[in-house]
């Protein structure tokens, strides 16, 4: 695990990437911010100036890989690369609160978005809200209440990586777990989960 203080791994591009994000981050409020933001990002994904560091393809057999490239010591925004497996994914969560935008770099990802329908005491009730397969240079952005969502790679060979700018570090956030596996009134039960951040090169 990492605990630098402010993160800042060197690759190709880096100061591009930054300095896009940078002006993206001045655009108003989180709505103008998230979908600047979305497409800074796939602009940069389709950039062949800038080229992520050769350890996030590298993907972890136990978990995703999570790596934190850079954080801004100024708005302080977190960009995080994910590696993904194949067939790992995400339990169903939130983002703390925190607004994220989320790019596909290499590979596919299903993610799927869930509406709360419920909240009832410690006892959770959702609905998905709409799933989509997305593939290199596709973004997406979250911001609360409508944070709720799984991410998985799919693929029985392949590895995908994702690229994620969070408004701050996200270092917790909730995951919500089935309270009856398989049940047709499904509820859901949330746990607390601290996020673990790999080491980056």
């Amino acid at each position: 695990m990492t605990d630098d203080c402010c993160p800042d791994i060197a690759f190709p591009g880096h100061d591009k990437l930054v300095s896009a994000i940078d002006t993206a981050i001045a655009a108003g409020d989180q709505h103008a911010v998230t979908a600047a933001v979305r497409n800074a990002l796939c602009r940069l994904i389709k950039d062949q100036d800038v080229t992520l560091p050769a350890c996030v393809h590298e993907p972890i057999v136990d978990h995703y890989a999570r790596r934190e490239l850079y954080r801004s010591p100024v708005h302080g925004y977190s960009v995080v690369a994910m590696t993904w497996g194949p067939g790992q994914g995400t339990p169903l969560h939130d983002h703390s609160g925190l607004w994220c935008v989320e790019g596909v770099w290499d590979g596919e990802l299903e993610i799927v978005q869930y509406e709360l329908l419920e909240h009832v005491g410690g006892r959770y009730r959702f609905r998905a809200a709409g799933g989509i397969h997305a593939g290199p240079g596709s973004a997406g952005s979250l911001i609360p209440p409508h944070e709720y969502h799984t991410i998985r790679n799919a693929s029985a060979d392949a590895i995908a990586i994702s690229l994620h700018i969070y408004k701050a570090e996200m270092a917790c956030c909730a995951k919500f777990v089935p309270e009856r596996p398989g049940a047709d009134d499904e509820w859901f039960v949330r746990e607390d989960a601290t996020l673990r951040t790999d080491e980056a090169a």
